[in-house]
């Protein structure tokens, strides 16, 4: 039996991966700050699906967090097959408003914990000739939106060449760019949503098994739904700098993930 890791897994899109994979027989190890959350996850994972779901309390904004996620990835024996990097969190503001500590923070949990933690997985997957990875972005990383589109894009372009380089390892990574889905997210950065239209909100469970599929396929990247790869699309052949006004206006008052 396969084993999973998701970090950020006791809500949205972590939630989901965790719900999916143990209804598909992985056994689990479950990350977050909450140790509470995760043990009344793993209880209800475990009686639902038969899997052992092992939890992990880690903040991935401090280096303590960062070590202990290390070194449960980097253990040969009951190693983890596939590694979900999810946790990440946005700062309601612009910039230069939210305090550099704010921003710093978010740098080590989206760029920092995301280069240590595949690198510790995918030298342990690289020995034993398969496994996963899956580096939950943004497609905020595709239009010019502050620290947070930046930190994403970094995650998309880190995943693609690291991908590149393992080719024909048996390792396969993929950045994993949703749109908007309703999550703790918002709320957590103190984020309105109230006027995002209806049809770019996506259903977390299904945009993990697209994901999925997606990974199973080989891909280094997906945008899994019709709707963002038309919108990603129209991206693509705008000016930067109408696109950067349009976005400017209005990804302050809430951040896709």
């Amino acid at each position: 039996m396969t084993t999973a890791l998701i970090t950020g897994s006791t809500a949205g899109i972590g939630a989901a991966f965790a719900r999916r994979l143990a209804g598909d027989g992985h056994n689990l190890v479950l990350v977050a700050r909450d140790t509470k959350r995760l043990r009344e996850q793993a209880t209800e994972l475990h009686d639902r699906h038969g899997i052992e779901a092992e939890v992990l309390t880690a903040d991935l904004a401090t280096e303590d967090g960062i070590t202990a996620v290390e070194e449960r990835l980097a253990r040969r024996r009951d190693g983890v097959d596939l590694l979900v990097n999810n946790a990440g969190f946005g700062n309601k503001g612009r910039y230069l408003e939210v305090p550099l500590a704010d921003e710093l923070t978010m740098l080590k949990v989206h760029c920092e914990a995301v280069l240590r933690l595949t690198s510790a997985a995918t030298g342990a997957m690289r020995e034993r000739g398969r496994g996963g990875v899956v580096n939950v972005a943004s497609v905020a990383a595709f239009v010019p939106r502050g620290t947070y589109g930046a930190s994403k894009a970094w995650v998309v372009q880190f995943t693609q060449g690291a991908a590149r380089d393992l080719a024909g390892t048996g390792v396969r990574l993929m950045a994993l760019c949703p749109g908007f889905v309703r999550t703790e997210f918002h709320e957590r950065a103190g984020m309105g949503t109230d006027n995002i239209p209806k049809w770019m909100w996506l259903d977390a469970d299904k945009l993990v098994a697209a994901a999925l599929t997606d990974l199973a396929r080989g891909k280094s990247l997906s945008i899994p739904d019709p709707r963002y790869k038309t919108l990603m699309g129209v991206v693509k052949v705008t000016p930067r700098a109408l696109l950067g006004g349009v976005t400017s206006r209005t990804g302050r008052k809430y951040g896709p993930k």
